[in-house]
């Protein structure tokens, strides 16, 4: 895993575990609809998710003009136990 740093460092910010906790119960989640849930910027919420995608933490798939994003699960069971997952996700 060569982004092994990239991956704790996007797992250390409590609102980018908060987005990963939104995008696990969900298949996707458009966008425009984690800008609402998060109350925070456009600008902040593609910062976050800019980082979770580097680390491999989030899949991107791009419909029309809006992105919709999920849940990488490959990734995170290969860096956390299930249950911690477990802990944090469900």
């Amino acid at each position: 895993m060569d982004n092994i740093d990239l991956i704790f460092k996007a797992l250390s910010d409590p609102i980018r575990l908060d987005i990963l906790k939104k995008l696990y119960s969900a298949e996707s989640v458009c966008v425009c609809k984690l800008v609402d849930i998060f109350n925070i910027s456009q600008s902040k919420l593609s910062y976050h998710l800019k980082l979770l995608l580097s680390a491999n933490l989030i899949n991107k798939c791009a419909e029309g003009k809006w992105n919709f994003y999920s849940v990488n699960k490959d990734t995170l069971s290969k860096v956390l136990t299930y249950e911690i997952i477990q802990k944090l996700f469900i």
